[in-house]
């Protein structure tokens, strides 16, 4: 894989068209079934590839058009979830219980998840494509566990689940993997008693670049939002096999002095806020990026708005990639 110094990619997820899906924040109510759903999807992942294309990212995604949820697509093909049942339970620190899957018997790999979405966008794009996956900590936190009564455990049954997954995602071509674990963000003394050790058991026998997503959270979802810093949690990570970290930039305000620490990672910066504001401009992106690379080679820096883009506007999130990739290009020339 070959990647521009100053890369840009997105989190993952795009807006889908109204004639697919109705939204409800991270969750999405589809307005088609059985094979029209299936071609509708396909349909809606060869306009956001197509889409990325013309606005110029270096490193695209499927826009996880076929994803109801970001992390119940890939329950769905695990062993011991029940996805129909649920119960309340609050996740994330957040004080309102959500109605989340329940644990019901021991986790394994039943089918691929996104392996053939990975191939069907591979084979409507030559650029490189990055698939995404939720980690083992943002599991156990966003399901009700009725079966192990040790989340450690748990999440060490996830991770061996999710290590399958990556392999299969590896050897299919996916040139970068991501994945995803908010609840690492609100939960860091969980990472240092069991999730650090679970993210590295995900990685066992990967060798394609990897990034895990240090995610708050999509818009307007709690009032905690940043409240715990990167810092001990980075510390923690970089004695793991991960490859690099996305990391929340635009929204947070936080000090990039902080990747000073990751060493020869990956950083994945987020550097535009996903929300309903309006793009900042094409300054304010140049200005946090030039900031970044004080501390991180032109090279190992990719630059992404801070999370996905499905709760804006079509119209809202094209506008914010063209800004990205503007300060990108700027970014470049003065290098």
């Amino acid at each position: 894989m070959a990647l521009p110094p100053v890369a840009t990619t997105t989190v993952g997820s795009f807006p889908r068209p109204g004639w697919l899906a109705d939204h409800h924040r991270t969750e999405v109510a589809f307005r088609l079934e059985g094979a029209l759903l299936r071609e509708a999807q396909d349909d809606a992942t060869i306009v956001a590839l197509h889409e990325q294309e013309r606005l110029g990212l270096d490193l695209l995604t499927d826009g996880e058009q076929r994803r109801p949820h970001f992390i119940y697509h890939v329950l769905s093909c695990l062993e011991g979830f029940d996805l129909v049942n649920r119960r309340p339970k609050a996740i994330r620190r957040r004080p309102t219980p959500t109605l989340v899957p329940r644990v019901v018997g021991r986790v394994r790999r039943r089918a691929p998840a996104v392996v053939e979405d990975l191939r069907f966008a591979k084979a409507h794009t030559t650029r490189p494509v990055k698939m995404a996956v939720p980690g083992p900590m943002t599991v156990v936190d966003s399901t009700y566990d009725e079966v192990y009564g040790d989340e450690a455990a748990l999440a060490m049954d996830v991770a061996a689940a999710l290590n399958e997954e990556l392999l299969a995602l590896q050897a299919a071509g996916c040139d970068v993997i991501q994945i995803d674990e908010p609840a690492m963000t609100r939960w860091q003394e969980k990472v240092a008693a069991y999730g650090a050790q679970a993210l590295d058991r995900c990685l066992e026998g990967v060798t394609v670049p990897t990034i895990v997503h240090l995610c708050y959270g999509y818009p307007g979802t709690g009032t905690l939002q940043h409240h715990y810093e990167y810092p001990p949690l980075l510390a923690r990570l970089m004695e793991t096999r991960i490859g690099g970290f996305s990391v929340e930039f635009a929204r947070s305000g936080y000090d990039p002095a902080l990747l000073q620490g990751c060493g020869e990672r990956l950083i994945m910066y987020g550097c535009v806020d996903p929300g309903p504001a309006p793009p900042e401009p094409v300054e304010t992106i140049v200005a946090r990026v030039q900031a970044a690379l004080r501390y991180v080679d032109p090279a190992r820096l990719l630059i992404a708005p801070d999370c996905g883009l499905m709760t804006i506007s079509r119209d809202l999130a094209r506008a914010k990639v063209q800004r990205l990739v503007e300060a990108a290009r700027l970014v470049r020339q003065a290098l």
